[in-house]
């Protein structure tokens, strides 16, 4: 067994592979196989490869996860290759039964503190990311005072959601860095102000559309912008 690339922290000899294609074992021929092991560059099932008295626990349950590997004597990490990113991805571990019922039998021992823990920093999260998409708010109004608070609010609210990976979760975002801000508008305006949407619908490719809107996008924020200016004087 192998590490293949795009599998960062796996070990050599301690992964096996969810196939995206049909593949058969080089050793016994059965196939198609849900699941495999590189030998030598060649595919072989589990009991091939001395794994068959393994289970798979699917990832999700990390504390479950966790203390399967520590309970189990042997434990192999289960991938499968994301074409759209270019990588392979944890899907589950095999562990030894045994070593899963124990450690099942220790997550039920101390369900109801985990779950309190849980829930206290689910809590912790949600008010830091109130705290963020205020002071989000408040750096899109300085940059735009033209732009009204709910509107401030809501570019804030969508650009810092949690684990959405949009400009407000990037370390410039997390730094309120004027780029960020800036972007963050920017694709509101696009979406809400122009007719974008409607172009891609028709099937305009995305740059061009941008194109097209680009004049639109700057008139908006151009008043947004100058609205503090006339304010001023």
């Amino acid at each position: 067994m192998t590490t293949l690339p795009g599998t960062p922290g796996a070990r050599p000899g301690l992964l096996a592979v969810q196939p995206l294609r049909r593949r058969r074992c080089a050793a016994c021929r059965r196939g198609p196989l849900p699941l495999l092991v590189l030998e030598d560059g060649v595919p072989r099932c589990p009991d091939c490869a001395d794994l068959g008295h393994l289970v798979f626990l699917p990832r999700g349950d990390t504390a479950l996860t966790r203390r399967a590997r520590e309970e189990s004597g042997l434990s192999v990490v289960v991938v499968r290759f994301n074409r759209r990113k270019g990588r392979y991805e944890r899907q589950g571990v095999l562990v030894e039964a045994t070593g899963l019922a124990r450690a099942e039998r220790r997550c039920l021992a101390d369900a109801d503190v985990r779950r309190r823990r849980r829930t206290r920093d689910a809590r912790r999260r949600a008010e830091q990311d109130a705290r963020f998409a205020e002071a989000f708010a408040a750096e899109i109004r300085r940059l735009f005072p033209g732009c009204p608070a709910g509107r401030a609010r809501e570019i804030a609210a969508h650009a810092s959601l949690r684990g959405s990976g949009r400009v407000g979760r990037s370390a410039a975002g997390r730094a309120l860095s004027e780029g960020a801000v800036v972007s963050a508008v920017v694709a509101s305006v696009r979406h809400v102000d122009t007719g974008y949407d409607r172009l891609l619908m028709n099937g305009v490719p995305r740059h061009e559309a941008r194109r097209r809107i680009a004049a639109d996008v700057e008139t908006v924020l151009r008043d947004w912008r100058e609205a503090g200016i006339d304010s001023a004087g």
